[in-house]
């Protein structure tokens, strides 16, 4: 397997769950510490609730149903655990590569903060859909920073 395809697989497996990549590369205690920090935010945070609600559609329910205080934290593990992955899998060479990884945790945390007043064409989007629109801004300035500073 070539780096690229190491790359692409880390940050695909962190992308479905916070430490499946570390485990993959072989770090088997931070990988279980990633995903045991997972599971507890998202129970704290009653996240798969959230998510189940937001997917059929009720989203009043699912911003009733949310512990904002736990929700918070997962943004940065999320983006950490899928840094550390992108990196452990030989990326992350280039200055600054970092940036999107952390603007995009910044962007998406503040995303939750607003997200049960935030509308989009007049559309209350919710806990799990609002964030998720916040994502694209945090990789655009993460990157344009990027470039800025390089």
């Amino acid at each position: 397997m070539d780096r690229k395809d190491k790359i692409i697989e880390s940050i695909l497996w962190s992308i479905a769950l916070p430490g499946f990549a570390q485990v993959l590369n072989g770090q088997l205690i931070k990988g279980f510490l990633f995903i045991a920090l997972e599971i507890v935010i998202n129970v704290m945070a009653n996240f798969n609730e959230i998510i189940r609600l937001s997917f059929i559609g009720n989203i009043e329910g699912a911003i009733a149903e949310a512990n904002y205080s736990w929700l918070m934290f997962y943004p940065c593990l999320y983006f950490f655990a899928m840094w550390d992955a992108f990196k452990d899998a030989g990326g992350g060479k280039t200055p600054y590569s970092y940036l999107p990884f952390v603007c995009s945790a910044y962007f998406v945390t503040v995303g939750i903060m607003f997200s049960a007043q935030a509308k989009i064409f007049g559309i209350v989007l919710g806990s799990v859909w609002f964030p998720m629109v916040c994502l694209f801004p945090g990789l655009i300035f993460g990157f344009s920073l990027k470039k800025i500073l390089k």
